[in-house]
């Protein structure tokens, strides 16, 4: 059996596999701001699921963050009580057992790449379009992992090709937290979306809001849309023409406009160096249980 965890920022997700598919599921708040509270959580839900299953499984974890190979710590996580701590080695103590622990992002281009939007592809990047922006790599069933543990994040880097619009330029671009300006996590996040439309219109709406104006045929909404497929092609053109994977399966909230899967397709070949664009942009098939189906999926040996 493999156990996987999905520790988010408002709720901890833990699921059961084994061959036979899902065996039983279960989800916490997450106790706000409380690294040993945290702790206790996990460790209590992973015994509830081998209590009920009668079964005793691998645990992989997957976290909005990452294990930082200089320290040892945990760095990038949104969810700041995690900064700083040796989260992989807190948890093997309380398990009793080694786990395995990946980011987010990681853990859903994983399960969408075992048996999801990209199974049987050769390589797959699974993107992240919500609050924030991510991204994923797997090779052959196998999730790169660099040595800085920052394989796949896109979403800080610069968005490329920048152009000036009629409400304002690309450049220098919106702030980010990391610091820096003009993230692609600016432009493509959710939020990002929000304020872009604020910029031109002068009203804060949400994005499913300006989703469903655009659909609907408002002008605004729509170009504040278009703007977003735009920015979208030409961020998953400097992927492919890096890492050139078979299949790009987005995630989060965003995914959930259809438009994208035609419209960033059509658009993304005036920014790839090819002469054709064969690379698959795809929905995923496991939607937000993808997290904790992938952090399972971390032991893949496993039976």
């Amino acid at each position: 059996m493999r156990v996987g965890v999905d520790l988010g920022g408002t709720k901890i997700e833990a699921l059961a596999l084994a061959r036979g598919g899902e065996l039983l599921r279960l989800r916490v708040p997450t106790p706000v701001g409380d690294y040993e509270a945290t702790l206790d959580a996990v460790a209590g839900l992973v015994a509830r699921l081998e209590r009920e299953t009668g079964a005793r499984g691998t645990v992989g974890v997957g976290i909005p963050g990452t294990i930082s190979p200089a320290t040892g710590l945990v760095k990038n996580a949104n969810s700041v009580c995690l900064i700083g701590h040796a989260l992989d080695k807190d948890l093997q103590r309380r398990l009793g057992r080694p786990i395995r622990l990946a980011n987010d992002a990681d853990c859903f281009a994983l399960s969408e790449a075992s048996d999801g939007a990209g199974a049987g592809a050769r390589s797959v990047f699974g993107v992240i379009l919500g609050t924030g922006v991510g991204g994923g790599l797997v090779h052959e069933g196998t999730l790169i992992q660099g040595p800085n543990a920052i394989a796949g994040e896109w979403g800080h880097n610069p968005l490329p090709w920048p152009r000036l619009w009629p409400h304002g330029d690309e450049r220098p671009g919106p702030p980010c937290y990391c610091g820096r300006a003009g993230c692609i996590e600016t432009f493509l996040s959710g939020p990002g979306l929000a304020h872009d439309h604020q910029a031109a219109t002068g009203r804060m709406i949400d994005p499913a809001a300006i989703v469903a104006a655009a659909e609907a045929g408002e002008p605004d909404a729509a170009a504040s849309l278009d703007r977003y497929i735009d920015r979208l092609a030409r961020a998953l053109a400097g992927v492919i023409n890096i890492f050139d994977p078979e299949v790009i399966v987005l995630g989060g909230g965003l995914s959930k406009v259809s438009r994208l899967y035609d419209e960033v397709p059509r658009r993304w070949g005036a920014w790839v160096f090819s002469d054709r664009v064969d690379t698959k942009l795809r929905p995923p098939v496991h939607g937000d249980s993808s997290g904790v189906r992938g952090a399972a999926w971390l032991w893949p040996e496993a039976g």
